[in-house]
């Protein structure tokens, strides 16, 4: 069988509905890691059930040798590891996704759509997951699967899969996992699918992203309210306290105000690579702020080359029943996105010290959850093969994108495993993930099998992969018992 054959191969899967039956059935289990502590026991049950009944099975069919995990952090959601090793001096390319999902928000959805199952509407596949991560990862595996029926189940390379189920909780455990499976999980090369495209319509590449930072400001200025009336002009009132603090941080069109915080100029590779990367403009895309963040960055350049300092969320007193008292304590949610090259590490020390110095000492500072900031080096030769495989799949250029505007757990296999990274997604932006009627696009879906499949085809073949063609070093593998 040919390339072309494959191809033809994964797209008749799609036309005949093979893709939407196995989505229809993922996206059944209620696989909610968001709902913390209080979740109900079928919550956790669901999150092994996703695991152990439906991705053991489809993978061990594959030839995977599967083992499930119980986490590092005790009631977190489990792990899957598995192995399918053709030889052990191959190469090995690591794979990665979630079958967790956020919390459904079952009644916001549009009337005729639920959650858990898939309803198709034009080219939209609706569903909590379809988008993030289900939907993307059943893509990986049914161009897996195809690819080797293709090459009679020889694909000259060994693949691990790794499938967690709290990403959208924070990845609680995976960062102790992979380092206490360190040498299970040796590879030679990453690729993996999540988050979205540029554009819809154009498939992309990306090579890393940017890490985030979410930390809260406080007020506490006494123990109650006290009667405006009575009280207000002798009182210090925290929300005007709190709206000031902020105001010194990041000003009013968005530029981040403490140099600590920012990151070293784009570089020009970087600059180049971002140059006519679209931004926006798509049916259900907002319309971009005119002049907002860093003067003088394009709106890519601001969006994935820069660092963005974003308020979450405010609160003092009532919003939706204010009192006529003066609260007594207002905070405000954070977050810092951020790219290579931040001082991310000392964040709440610049945020400290900036604080002081415009005299909001009774501001406290509390940082909460933290991931790094990866980016694949540009010139790394994945990169030109990786480009040139998708385009002879989708029939048109890729876009490349340094790194993912928002942020995943890619410094674990970057910089915790050593690994070239490489991302193909299959949403887009205004995909709705996490938000009600979450949905895959049909003709993306499409395009992304063709690509995967093109991909892990041309890593078999000879003089092809970069591994291959002695450009890159081939780690032998440390696996366990060949499937």
């Amino acid at each position: 069988m040919t390339r072309s054959d494959l191809l033809a191969q994964v797209h008749q899967y799609f036309d005949t509905g093979g893709l939407a039956t196995d989505l229809n059935r993922r996206l059944g289990w209620r696989t909610e890691s968001d709902l913390g502590p209080d979740a109900p026991a079928a919550t956790h049950a669901a999150l092994r059930g996703y695991l152990s009944d439906e991705i053991q099975p489809w993978l061990s069919r594959l030839g995977f040798a599967v083992h499930l995990h119980d986490n590092p952090v005790p009631g977190a959601g489990p792990l899957l590891l598995a192995h399918r090793v053709e030889d052990p001096a191959l190469p090995t390319v690591l794979s990665y996704g979630h079958g967790d999902v956020v919390n459904g928000q079952d009644a916001r959805w549009r009337d005729g759509l639920s959650p858990w199952t898939l309803t198709i509407e034009g080219d939209r596949w609706y569903g909590r997951g379809s988008a993030d991560n289900k939907g993307q990862h059943s893509i990986v595996l049914a161009a897996l699967e195809h690819t080797l029926q293709a090459r009679q189940q020889r694909l000259g390379y060994n693949v691990t899969v790794l499938l967690e189920m709290g990403e959208e909780a924070g990845s609680p455990g995976l960062a102790a996992f992979c380092e206490q499976q360190r040498s299970a999980l040796r590879a030679d090369l990453f690729l993996a699918s999540d988050g979205p495209r540029a554009q819809a319509s154009r498939p992309t590449l990306f090579l890393g992203s940017r890490g985030a930072v979410n930390f809260s400001l406080r007020v506490n200025a006494r123990e109650r309210a006290y009667h405006s009336g009575n009280w207000g002009g002798v009182l210090s009132n925290p929300a005007v306290r709190l709206s000031h603090a902020l105001a010194c941080l990041v000003g009013p069109q968005g530029r981040i105000l403490v140099p600590g915080l920012l990151p070293p100029p784009p570089p020009e590779r970087l600059r180049q690579a971002l140059r006519d990367v679209p931004v926006g403009g798509g049916h259900d895309d907002p319309e971009l702020s005119p002049g907002w963040g860093e003067p003088g960055l394009s709106p890519a350049e601001q969006l994935v080359g820069w660092n963005t300092l974003e308020v979450l969320a405010l609160g003092a007193g009532s919003a939706t029943r204010p009192v006529n008292a003066i609260p007594p304590n207002a905070v405000a949610h954070c977050q810092l996105r951020f790219v290579v090259g931040t001082d991310w590490t000392h964040l709440q020390d610049h945020v400290r010290a900036h604080l002081d110095a415009h005299g909001f000492d009774d501001v406290q500072v509390n940082v909460s959850m933290a991931c790094g900031a990866t980016r694949l080096d540009l010139d790394n030769p994945w990169v030109d093969w990786a480009l040139a495989s998708m385009q002879a799949s989708a029939g048109q250029p890729a876009v490349l994108l340094p790194n993912l505007a928002g942020s995943l757990p890619n410094d674990l296999f970057a910089d915790g495993l050593g690994l070239p990274t490489l991302w193909v997604p299959h949403s887009y932006p205004a995909c709705a993930q996490h938000a009600p009627n979450e949905h895959l696009l049909g003709s993306v879906a499409r395009e992304g099998l063709a690509v995967m499949a093109g991909l892990f085809w041309d890593l078999g073949e000879a003089g092809s992969a970069p591994w291959q063609a002695g450009r890159v070093k081939p780690n032998r593998a440390e696996a366990p018992a060949a499937a």
